[in-house]
């Protein structure tokens, strides 16, 4: 605390007067405080104040202390005058000086800015209002001072005796203030303040905060001390209840658990490196409280150690007719994918060291890659483990948490084996190309070691840190498109690409599997009816669902109404309307599901000239595309809508390009270019569209339109054309020709260069449809446009259903 000296009387301000500024800290009148001068203006000001012998200069404080030359805004209006006492010579130009405060002063103006601050001031004097109310407060600040004094057991005894001895109101609330640890801000308040009873109230306020705030410290100080005693006897007394069990011959429950989980360990049969790892968490467990966290933590982990999988394997169907009947009784078709699994299983049963493959079943919804899954886990006679990866953007999903976050978790992967209970599971790695990243990391790049045969064998999950063999497990990957996976992580995967399904196809998959799979969830079989009760779909009403109800490649919509058409059944035999052998035909279908939803209509679309039909791959399959152009007086303009990307917007200015490039080649008047603007729109409008493939149909709408001759309505192309004419490859050829046959299309133009690729499409395609391969422009528009003088090829129906 600082002392005050007796104010000596007659002390003179001068006029004007040097002003010192200081920085985060204000002088009061009667306080001594040392400080550090080291500014060059503040330096000068010193060493001319001692040569001078000047008696009293002006100190100030800043507002802001980062300004390094202050000048009158950056200076309160009052300050105090104070004496030199002592000046110690630090370094050059560095010196300690000691100030003692000697009066208040208001600075009217500067007067000099170089090479110090120099200013015009006036002394402020106290104003005393009410005596009694001065006394009062002057025995509160006192009463509550020594209060604080007594709990900063480092301040010496004698301030209290100190308070005492001073007896002017307005030099006590100096004294107490420039000891006090607040803002500078407040301080220069209290500096700032004329009227003594004011300035008490003040300092009494801040008194009393700053005792509370020391209360407080002191409570919280004590019920710390309270808890570690606690603590620590509660540790005594228990490590005593110990020792006396142990003299009693008593086993407490902890050391029957620890006993416990060394047996797990070591009915786990876990490798050497993870056996030491769990043996030595078993020791840390055996030290800990179990009231600590750090006991629940290690106790969770030694359970996820011991219920792993380490050394559990199940024994493989390796009888390879039998493999082929449970696939074949399970999915219809998919031979390529039942044959690859024949093939693993043939290598396992020469070389059972073989490493588990890593394959990714690629195709459209509703085709039965996830049930597959299931259906090769069943043959083999393996544990089934599912995980779903859409939407997943933590890479911890993959590798798990780290023990030190609360509630951490291993990820996904050593999930699936714990609940599997065998380390050579079928785990299937639904949506791969749905993984999402953001900020907490990519888990496509997680599952780079997952799905590495060379790495996986070490795995390790960030809470276990320690490896797990994965090399065991037969990991099946599921994606829509190929196109979202990384490439490093498509590289690690063997592709088995599963396209839509023909007519046939569902037709049998329907009678084999969905159809009968809802008449038993109904209710409606004969188990659950009795004998003479039976629900079978003529082939008539099963087609119906397929060609005037679903528009997809797989079977979900078809399983999704045939379910309708059953419920439908369900009420009638429930009301008494039906009964016995129940055949459903169309009539009943077109009842239950209501009007058609999809009617063939490419005949109506084609029947006018510029409208052309072409085949586009989406992710859930082939699809038939309309390309429709129509001309309007102009300058020979070309516009494209239908939210077109770039590359097929680059396709129509190709095709226009070699339009007229060909005018008299291809029989156009040039009239028709150069006074006509030229549209080109795709439906359907709202969904976006890319890729060159719609070239060939693109140009042959507009050959149709300038030319004036119809399109044939049978006919369907694809392909990329140049500026020179030719028919480059395109892929998605199998699903394409799909969507073609689904649509009633009876000739399907291909370039050239994809007649190797046709070997897929299923052979009842290739019978019922004509292909045509094309290496030039002139043999596709050979193909596709009618003669001017004449209707529509009537070689098909123009009424197939689509």
């Amino acid at each position: 605390m600082t002392t005050p000296t007796p104010s000596e009387e007659n002390i003179e301000l001068p006029d004007v007067i040097a002003l010192l500024p200081l920085r985060n800290q204000v002088l009061f009148p009667g306080s001594i405080i040392p400080i550090d001068v080291g500014r060059p203006s503040s330096v000068k000001l010193i060493e001319e104040a001692i040569a001078a012998e000047r008696p009293i200069i002006g100190i100030v404080a800043q507002k802001d202390a980062q300004v390094e030359n202050p000048e009158r805004g950056d200076i309160y209006d009052v300050g105090c005058g104070a004496r030199i006492l002592k000046v110690i010579k630090l370094a050059k130009d560095s010196y300690s000086v000691i100030l003692q405060g000697v009066v208040r002063m208001h600075i009217q103006e500067l007067t000099a800015t170089e090479p110090f601050l120099e200013a015009r001031v006036s002394e402020v004097g106290d104003i005393l209002v009410s005596t009694v109310e001065c006394d009062a407060l002057v025995a509160n600040i006192k009463e509550t001072a020594k209060k604080l004094v007594s709990l900063l057991p480092e301040l010496p005894r004698e301030v209290a005796s100190l308070l005492d001895s001073v007896t002017k109101p307005g030099e006590l609330a100096d004294l107490v203030v420039s000891n006090l640890e607040i803002e500078p801000a407040e301080k220069q308040d209290l500096l700032e303040a004329e009227r003594i009873d004011e300035r008490l109230q003040k300092v009494l306020m801040l008194l009393t905060r700053q005792l509370e705030v020391l209360k407080i410290r002191e409570r919280i100080n004590t019920q710390v001390q309270e808890e570690m005693g606690h603590s620590q006897r509660e540790y005594v007394l228990r490590q005593q209840l110990k020792a006396i069990r142990g003299e009693l011959g008593d086993a407490d429950d902890e050391s029957e658990e620890a006993d416990e989980f060394h047996q797990k360990i070591l009915d786990a049969k876990m490798p050497e490196d993870a056996e030491k790892v769990a043996l030595k968490q078993l020791d840390r467990l055996k030290q800990m409280q179990p009231s600590s966290a750090e006991y629940t933590v290690t106790r969770s982990y030694l359970e996820w150690m011991v219920d792993l999988p380490w050394a559990i394997t199940t024994e493989d169907q390796l009888d390879i007719p039998v493999v082929r009947d449970v696939l074949n009784e399970d999915h219809y078709d998919l031979e390529k994918v039942k044959k690859r699994i024949l093939e693993y299983m043939a290598v396992l049963k020469l070389n059972a060291s073989k490493k588990g493959p890593i394959l990714c079943l690629v195709g459209p919804p509703g085709v039965g890659k996830t049930s597959l899954g299931k259906s090769i886990a069943k043959a083999i006679g393996r544990k089934f483990v599912r995980i779903s990866l859409g939407g997943v953007r933590d890479e911890a999903e993959i590798r798990g948490h780290r023990r030190t976050y609360v509630g951490s978790l291993p990820g996904r992967i050593i999930q699936g084996l714990k609940r599997a209970g065998t380390n050579n599971p079928v785990i299937v790695l639904d949506e791969i190309d749905k993984l999402g990243a953001d900020f907490r990391g990519d888990p496509a790049s997680a599952l780079l070691e997952v799905l590495d045969p060379e790495q996986n064998h070490t795995f390790s999950d960030h809470y276990l840190e320690v490896p797990f063999d994965l090399s065991k497990v037969m990991f099946i990957a599921t994606a829509n498109s190929v196109e979202p996976i990384p490439p490093a992580l498509k590289d690690r995967l063997e592709l088995l690409e599963l396209p839509g399904y023909t007519r046939q196809e569902k037709l049998a998959i329907a009678n084999r599997f969905l159809i009968p799979k809802q008449i038993t969830e109904h209710g409606l079989s004969t188990e659950a009816r009795g004998e003479g009760f039976k629900v079978q779909f003529s082939e008539e009403a099963v087609f119906a669902m397929i060609d005037s109800y679903t528009r997809e490649a797989g079977v979900r919509n078809l399983e999704r109404e045939a379910s309708s058409v059953i419920r439908g059944i369900a009420v009638k035999v429930v009301e008494g309307e039906l009964s016995g052998e129940i055949e459903v035909t169309r009539d009943h279908v077109t009842d239950f599901l209501g009007p058609e939803k999809f009617m063939p209509e490419v005949a109506e679309r084609t029947a006018q000239p510029g409208v052309a039909t072409g085949l586009a791959w989406t992710p859930a399959g082939g699809e038939i595309m309309f390309v429709e152009a129509t001309r309007m007086p102009g300058k020979g303009g070309l516009m494209l809508t239908g939210q077109l990307g770039d590359v097929m917007k680059e396709s129509a200015q190709a095709a226009m390009s070699y339009l007229k490039s060909h005018l008299d080649t291809l029989g156009i008047d040039q009239e028709k270019i150069e006074n006509h603007d030229i549209h080109v729109h795709v439906p359907a409008g709202a969904i976006p569209k890319d890729g060159p493939s719609a070239g060939v149909a693109m140009l042959s709408a507009l050959v149709s339109l300038l030319t004036d001759t119809c399109v044939r309505h049978d006919v369907a192309m694809t392909g990329e054309i140049t500026l020179r004419g030719l028919v480059l490859p395109i892929g998605g050829v199998k699903e394409k020709m799909l969507a073609a046959h689904r649509a009633g299309i009876k000739r399907v133009l291909l370039p050239e260069r994809n007649e190797k690729d046709v070997v897929d499409v299923p052979e009842e395609i290739r019978e019922e449809m004509e292909i045509v391969f094309c290496k030039q422009v002139g043999d596709v528009l050979a193909s596709v446009l009618t003669d001017k003088d004449t209707d529509t090829d009537t070689d098909t129906d123009t009424g197939t259903d689509a």
